[in-house]
């Protein structure tokens, strides 16, 4: 049954039910996988050379130059084929036949070494000639094993990128046969989506835009395609502004996609010709690079502060009543609602959620709260936060729920900061732009900063916000 004869089943099926994660993030786990398994295969097979040649394991160490020298040009010239592409990882053959010539180049390129370096002799060529047939047997086997995992993560849908279309009529149908025909399953199209400016339509819909909104906040879809007609104008342009939060790829769809030769010369979704709007700002490596930071930093910084936080917490059962933690219900990362944990820094019944922002000399503020504000200490428990995977080390800042909606009907671009997780710390706060907001300039500058980290992410600008965080961000004039 296509895609099209399912459109009227699409539109009646459960959106809420769970679906497989984005089959780009599958991918990237499986190659970072294979990756690690290549270098361990490289150095175990010097390793088993040796002991089924010499009867031990014991390599010596001077065994261990060109086994550690292998496993580097075999890892070089495997990134060098594109042994972990997408397109290997769907075609063992083809995996198989790269990974063999990467060891082929490798093994060339040791030979050459010893020889120019004299050292071939020093070595044991029994070790070497069964180390030279191990490794790609090895490379062989795991292959084998993983193309068995990738057939049944195929069949679970794991590698398939869930596709929702907005649009209902012919546009619509034809992209939607074109994902179909898409080799390997590489998307599944989970349901038609309509804004009412096209009327009525080729294929059922499941909803308006908020029902995508909320399927893709659910995180039930991995790229969004808009394959409205030319005709339907401003209408498009609200659309696209409703789309500027989601952290999904958003592309739009030409009607060059009714042709039946697809212009190839754009950027390619299963050979249509589409222009892309938005795209995920953290995908691949950079995602799983964040989450690693994260979870090695927050965890050592936690260690580090623990008595200054224990010391906290004393302190402020002293200066006040009320519990220590204050917590307020806040928006994050793809507009989802989390607790955010803090140290209490106003009388308790002064902070609840819906209250005007912290001024200068602000009479809610505690003795204590006051320097804990002045300080930033106040925001150390949302490391746990952190731990959680609520929220990360550096990011947009989170606003309360109530400020959050007032700020998004003020800056179009403001929702755009929920592509990623917030952060502690961030761009906009150690260049100065923290405290009480005061003015729309304010705010519309905060969006740029914050705008432009997710722009420009990287794990040297996240170090570089984390080393200026302790003289500006923890210590600056607007900080109460």
């Amino acid at each position: 049954m296509s895609v099209i004869d399912r459109a009227g089943h699409l539109a009646t099926a459960r959106l809420s039910e769970r679906l497989p994660g984005r089959g780009s993030d599958v991918q990237t786990i499986l190659s970072g996988i294979l990756r690690t398994a290549d270098v361990a295969i490289v150095v175990g097979a010097s390793f088993l050379a040796y002991w089924l040649w010499h009867g031990a394991l014991a390599l010596p160490s001077f065994y261990l130059t060109p086994t550690l020298l292998g496993a580097l040009l075999a890892a070089n010239f495997l990134h060098f084929l594109r042994a972990y592409s997408p397109e290997a990882l769907r075609r063992p053959a083809l995996q198989v036949g790269k990974a063999v010539a990467a060891w082929v180049a490798a093994s060339a390129g040791l030979v050459a070494i010893a020889y120019l370096t004299s050292t071939s002799i020093i070595y044991s060529r029994g070790w070497a000639l069964l180390w030279l047939v191990l490794t790609p047997a090895g490379f062989i086997l795991v292959r084998g094993f993983a193309a068995a995992r990738v057939a049944r993560w195929r069949r679970r849908g794991l590698l398939s990128t869930r596709v929702a279309v907005i649009g209902a009529g012919d546009l619509a149908r034809a992209v939607a046969r074109q994902l179909e025909d898409a080799p390997d399953q590489q998307y599944r199209v989970v349901g038609f989506f309509t804004d009412g400016a096209e009327g009525a339509g080729a294929v059922a819909t499941h909803g308006g835009i908020d029902s995508l909104l909320m399927a893709v906040g659910a995180n039930q879809v991995d790229e969004i395609l808009v394959a409205l007609p030319s005709g339907v104008g401003g209408a498009l342009e609200t659309l696209l502004r409703r789309l500027n939060s989601v952290p999904v790829n958003v592309r739009i769809c030409p009607e060059l996609a009714l042709l039946k030769r697809p212009l190839r010369r754009l950027p390619p979704i299963a050979a249509l010709p589409t222009f892309d709007l938005y795209e995920r700002p953290l995908s691949g490596w950079n995602q799983v690079s964040k989450r690693a930071e994260d979870l090695v930093l927050a965890p050592l910084i936690l260690f580090c502060a623990a008595p200054f936080l224990l010391l906290i917490a004393v302190l402020i059962k002293l200066d006040s009543t009320g519990p220590v933690l204050f917590r307020q219900r806040r928006f994050g990362f793809n507009n989802n609602e989390f607790t955010v944990y803090k140290f209490r820094t106003m009388r308790h019944a002064a902070e609840e959620d819906g209250v005007p922002q912290a001024r200068r000399d602000d009479g809610r503020v505690t003795r204590l709260g006051a320097f804990l504000r002045r300080t930033s200490l106040d925001e150390l428990p949302q490391l746990l936060n952190v731990l959680r995977g609520d929220m990360s080390l550096v990011g947009p800042r989170p606003h309360a729920v109530a400020h959050n909606r007032l700020f998004a009907q003020t800056i179009d671009d403001y929702l755009g900061r929920h592509r990623v997780k917030p952060g502690i710390t961030g761009w906009a706060q150690v260049n100065g732009l923290r405290g009480e907001i005061r003015s729309e300039e304010q705010l519309r500058l905060r969006v740029q900063h914050d705008l432009h980290y997710i722009d420009h992410w990287s794990f040297w600008l996240d170090l570089k916000i984390l080393l200026l965080t302790i003289p500006v961000g923890f210590v600056h004039e607007n900080a109460y």
